[in-house]
C-alpha cells in the first residue's frame, strides 16, 4: 500500500498510482471527475509528461468505486503502445489499494485461436470466418435434445450459473465432445509434442481439427468442430481463468491465451466472459466504433460505462474509415453464385424445387426473388467491369495492350460529382434497369433465406449473400449528401491469381459507400455511455474538436434540458522546462507545388523555383546538422526523396530516406535511425514515423515540419468530406475543419515527438510562412495559446546560427 492518505477535498488520492501527481495533473482528475458525476463529457489537450493515462484511470476509479453513476471503465487507443501504457498505469494504480480493479486488455479472434495460430486451418480460410463454421458446427452438436434435467445441468456446471430455462445446450454433450478431442488414453502422450501447443502453453487435444464422434452426428458425414468451444459449453458459458491470471488483477492475452489454452478452453470465449466481469475493459477503436467489432462489448456500453477515448486526434479519420463500407468485386460475385446454386438446385427436379421452396417460404421470401437476386447481382458485375473500363480508357490510352503500365497506386471513381448533392450512377443504371429501390431493400432478407436453405440442406459452401445484401440496400439507403458512392480500386498486382477482366492484373476493384461525416455516429456513440474523457496531446483547437466529434450535439442549446450532456475543454501546456527547448518558425516562402516546382528536377528550372528552393534547401541544411538525431518531415514522400537526396550531399551524417513501404522494412528503417551515432531520417509527415512512434531519451534531438501537411485536396473524397462539412458546419469553416485543423494536429504531433522526458533537450521546427502570424492562410491561430508564445519567428538565413547558440549553450 503506498502511504498517501486520501483527503476530504481530494478523496481520489486513494486512487492515485504515484505518491504525487504532475503539474496539472491533480487538476485533470478532478476535471474528469466532475465531467463523469455530471453526466458530461471532458475534452483535454494534455502534452506529454501530464499525465492524461493515470489522470483517466484515476478520475474513473474514483467514479467507479465512490459514486453510484457506473459500473466499469472503457479505455479505446489506436496504438497498441498506448494500449500497453494504461494496462502498465491500472496495475500501477492497482498496487496501492486494497481491492484492486479487475482490468482486461482485449484483442482480435486471429490472435487468439489456438487452430488459426499453428496454421491448422486451410490456405484458403480465413481464421474468423473458420472460427465462425466451427462454433456453429459445435453448437449444433451440443444443442440439448431434451434428456438433462436441472439436476444433471447443475452437476456438470463448472464456472457459471445459468437459468435453466434459458439453456439450449447440454453440458454433458459439450464435455464428451471436448474429451473425444484429447489423445487415446491408451498412448503415452507428451503436452506440447503430440497435443496443440500456441504461446508457450500445451493444450489436451490433438493437434489436428477433430470430427465429431459419429455417435453424436447425424448422417455419414460428421462434422469438424472445436473442443476449446465446446469445453465452454461444458462449463456452461464460464471462464476457467479469472483477473489473479495477471500481474495486479489485469490481464492481457499473454496471461489469458496460455491459461485458456492449458485448460482447454476458447481464449476468445474466456475473454469475452471476463469482459463481461470486468472493472476496467482496455480496447483498440473497433471495438467501440465498428459496428462489426461492438457486439463483444454489447453487455458493457450503457449508461453506466465511463469511456476514456485516448489519441483523439484521430477519431475523425479512424472512425470515417470504420464507417466505410466496401463491397468487393469478388464478394459480390460469391453472392451470385450463392443464389445461382439455389436456382440450379431446384431447376434439377421437383423435388429438389419443393425442398428449397419449403426452406424459403418459412422466411416468406420466393423463389423467384432469388432468381432476381441473381440477375441483379449479374448485371452489377457487368455494369461494374464497364464502368472501369471506361475510366481506364479516358486516362490511359494503350493500358488494354499492357495493363502493366497502369499506375501503382490505389485509384478512386466517384460515382457522383463530390461537391454536388445528387444520386450516384449506379443507382441510375438500377433504377433504368428495373431494379428499384424494392429490389435493393430486399436483398438482405433474400440473403439470409438462400443462406438458410444452403445451411438445412446440407450443401457444401461458406455463402455471404446475407452481408452482402444488407450492404447493398445500406447503399440505396444511405443519403448522397454525408455518403459518397465509388468504385475503388486498390493496387494489387495479380501474379499467378485468376482474373476475369485485364485490369484486375494490377488492381483488385470495389464499390465503396465512403462516410464524410463521421459525427452524427460518434454523437449516438456516447450517448449511450454514461459519459467520459476525450483526450490527445493535439486536440487544439478544441471548439473544433467538439464540433466534428458529434460531442457539441450532446450538449442542447438549453441547458436546462433534462437531455442536455455538458461538454467541458481544458488545454494544458507542455510541463517540461523551456530551456531545454527550442522552438522556431522558419519564415520561407510557402512550400507550395506552384512555388516549389518539380521535386524531381535538381536543376533549376526557373527564377521562382530556384528562390523557394534555395530557401529550403538552406533551412533543411542548418536543421540536419544539429547534433543527434534528425527528422525532416516533408509534405509527402515525392518531396521527402527530393530533400533527401540534397541532404545526402550537403551533412556528414547518414541520411535515411523513408517511403511508403510495408511495417516491416519501416520498423527496419526505424530501428537503424536509433543505432549508433545521429542520423537524419526523411519522412512524410502524413508517414507513419510521424506519430505513435516513441522517440524517448536520446532518440531525437530535432524535428522539422516542412509545409503544411494537407492531404490531396483534389481528392473526391476529401472534396465530398469538405462538402459535407460545409452542410453541417457552414460553407467558412469547411475549409478549416475538414483539411486545415487535422493538418495542423498532424505537424503537432510530428514536432511533438522531440520532448519526451524532464532531461530531455531538442529543437522544434515548423518550416513555411504559413506557420507565421500574419502570412496568408496562417495556421498560426491553430497553435495552442502555450505554444505560440514558446515559437521564434526568423528567416533561413538565421537559422544555422541560433542552432549553433542553442546547441553551444547546452554542452
Amino acid at each position: 500500500m503506498r502511504e498517501t492518505a486520501s483527503t476530504d477535498d481530494e478523496p481520489w488520492r486513494e486512487y492515485f498510482g504515484f505518491p504525487e501527481p504532475y503539474e496539472n495533473q491533480a487538476d485533470a482528475v478532478e476535471r474528469a471527475i466532475e465531467a463523469g458525476k455530471s453526466r458530461g463529457f471532458l475534452a483535454m489537450e494534455g502534452p506529454c509528461g501530464t499525465g492524461k493515462t493515470m489522470a483517466a484511470l484515476t478520475a474513473g476509479a474514483h467514479l467507479v468505486r465512490e459514486t453510484e453513476l457506473y459500473d466499469r471503465i472503457l479505455v479505446v487507443t489506436p496504438v497498441k503502445q498506448q494500449l500497453q501504457q494504461f494496462v502498465d498505469d491500472l496495475r500501477t494504480l492497482n498496487a496501492g489499494i486494497e481491492d484492486p480493479l479487475d482490468g482486461i486488455a482485449l484483442v482480435g479472434k486471429r490472435d487468439l485461436c489456438p487452430y488459426g495460430r499453428e496454421g491448422k486451418f486451410p490456405d484458403d480460410a480465413g481464421t474468423h470466418d473458420r472460427c465462425e463454421d466451427l462454433r456453429e458446427a459445435t453448437a449444433r452438436l451440443v444443442e440439448d435434445d431434451g434428456r438433462s434435467d436441472g439436476a444433471a445441468v447443475a452437476e456438470t456446471a463448472i464456472d457459471a450459473e445459468i437459468d435453466d430455462e434459458d439453456q439450449w445446450w447440454d453440458p454433458r454433450k459439450g464435455q464428451d465432445l471436448a474429451a473425444a478431442a484429447r489423445p487415446d488414453a491408451a498412448t503415452q502422450t507428451r503436452l506440447g509434442e503430440d497435443t496443440l501447443a500456441t504461446a508457450g502453453a500445451a493444450s489436451p487435444y490433438r493437434p489436428n481439427q477433430p470430427t465429431a464422434p459419429e455417435s453424436m452426428a447425424e448422417g455419414d458425414d460428421p462434422p469438424l468442430y472445436c473442443p476449446f468451444e465446446a469445453d465452454w459449453y461444458a462449463r456452461n458459458k464460464g471462464s476457467p481463468v479469472d483477473f489473479s491470471a495477471g500481474p495486479e488483477n489485469v490481464v492481457t492475452i499473454e496471461d489469458y491465451l496460455p491459461a485458456a489454452v492449458e485448460r482447454g478452453t476458447c481464449p476468445h470465449r474466456v475473454m469475452s466472459v471476463m469482459l463481461d466481469q470486468a472493472d476496467v475493459v482496455v480496447g483498440n477503436y473497433n471495438h467501440l466504433f465498428d459496428p462489426g467489432s461492438r457486439p463483444l462489448l454489447s453487455g458493457v456500453l450503457d449508461d453506466s460505462t465511463f469511456v476514456v477515448v485516448d489519441e483523439a486526434h484521430r477519431l475523425e479519420e479512424r472512425v470515417r474509415d470504420l464507417l466505410s463500407d466496401r463491397l468487393g468485386k469478388q464478394t459480390i460475385k460469391q453472392a451470385r453464385n450463392d443464389c445461382d446454386l439455389l436456382v440450379q438446385r431446384a431447376q434439377q427436379s421437383a423435388d429438389h424445387k419443393r425442398q428449397v421452396r419449403d426452406v424459403l417460404s418459412a422466411r416468406e421470401v420466393p423463389l423467384d426473388a432469388v432468381d432476381q437476386a441473381r440477375k441483379f447481382y449479374d448485371d452489377l458485375l457487368r455494369w461494374l467491369d464497364d464502368r472501369i473500363e471506361s475510366f481506364l480508357d479516358a486516362e490511359h490510352e494503350g493500358w488494354r495492350a499492357d495493363p502493366a503500365t497502369l499506375p501503382d497506386r490505389d485509384r478512386e471513381i466517384p460515382l457522383r460529382d463530390p461537391e454536388t448533392v445528387e444520386r450516384d450512377e449506379l443507382t441510375e443504371w438500377a433504377e433504368r434497369k428495373g431494379y428499384d429501390g424494392g429490389v435493393w431493400r430486399t436483398l438482405a432478407q433474400v440473403g439470409a433465406a438462400v443462406e438458410d436453405v444452403i445451411d438445412q440442406l446440407g450443401l457444401t459452401r461458406q455463402p455471404v449473400c446475407a452481408a452482402v445484401g444488407a450492404l447493398a440496400g445500406q447503399w440505396w439507403e444511405r443519403d448522397h449528401s454525408t455518403f459518397l458512392r465509388e468504385i475503388e480500386l486498390e493496387h494489387s498486382p495479380a501474379d499467378a491469381r485468376q482474373t476475369d477482366a485485364d485490369y484486375e492484373a494490377v488492381y483488385t476493384p470495389g464499390l465503396l459507400c465512403y462516410n464524410c461525416m463521421p459525427a452524427t455516429a460518434l454523437r449516438d456513440v456516447f450517448d449511450d455511455l454514461g459519459g467520459g474523457v476525450l483526450m490527445s496531446a493535439t486536440l487544439e483547437p478544441v471548439d473544433v474538436f467538439t464540433r466534428v466529434s458529434g460531442l457539441d450535439a450532446l450538449a442542447a442549446d438549453d441547458g436546462d434540458d433534462e437531455d442536455s450532456r455538458p461538454v467541458r475543454s481544458t488545454t494544458y501546456d507542455l510541463p517540461f522546462p523551456r530551456e531545454n527547448r527550442a522552438s522556431y518558425l522558419v519564415d520561407a516562402r510557402p512550400f507550395t507545388a506552384r512555388n516549389r516546382g518539380d521535386p524531381e528536377a535538381m536543376e533549376p528550372l526557373g527564377e521562382e523555383w530556384n528562390r523557394t528552393r534555395d530557401e529550403y534547401a538552406q533551412a533543411l541544411r542548418a536543421l540536419a546538422r544539429s547534433p543527434g538525431n534528425v527528422i525532416i518531415a516533408m509534405p509527402n514522400y515525392r518531396e521527402a526523396a527530393w530533400a533527401g537526396a540534397y541532404l545526402q550531399e550537403t551533412v556528414d551524417k547518414a541520411v535515411l530516406v523513408d517511403e511508403a513501404s510495408s511495417n516491416e522494412a519501416t520498423e527496419d528503417r526505424k530501428q537503424r535511425f536509433f543505432r549508433g551515432a545521429g542520423k537524419v531520417l526523411v519522412t512524410s509527415t502524413r508517414g507513419t514515423l510521424t506519430e505513435g512512434v516513441d522517440y524517448d531519451g536520446e532518440k531525437l534531438s530535432t524535428c522539422a515540419v516542412v509545409g503544411v501537411p494537407l492531404v490531396n485536396i483534389g481528392s473526391p473524397r476529401v472534396r465530398a468530406v469538405q462538402r459535407a462539412y460545409g452542410d453541417a458546419f457552414g460553407e467558412d469553416n469547411a475549409f478549416e475543419y475538414a483539411l486545415t485543423v487535422p493538418a495542423v494536429r498532424r505537424a503537432r504531433q510530428a514536432i511533438g515527438r522531440v520532448i519526451r522526458g524532464t532531461e530531455e533537450v531538442g529543437v522544434r521546427a515548423f518550416v513555411g510562412r504559413r506557420y507565421t502570424p500574419d502570412a496568408r492562410h496562417s495556421v498560426f491561430p491553430y497553435l495552442p495559446a502555450g505554444e505560440r508564445e514558446e515559437f521564434t519567428r526568423m528567416t533561413p538565413e538565421f537559422l544555422a546560427g541560433q542552432l549553433d547558440t542553442f546547441w553551444r549553450d547546452r554542452t
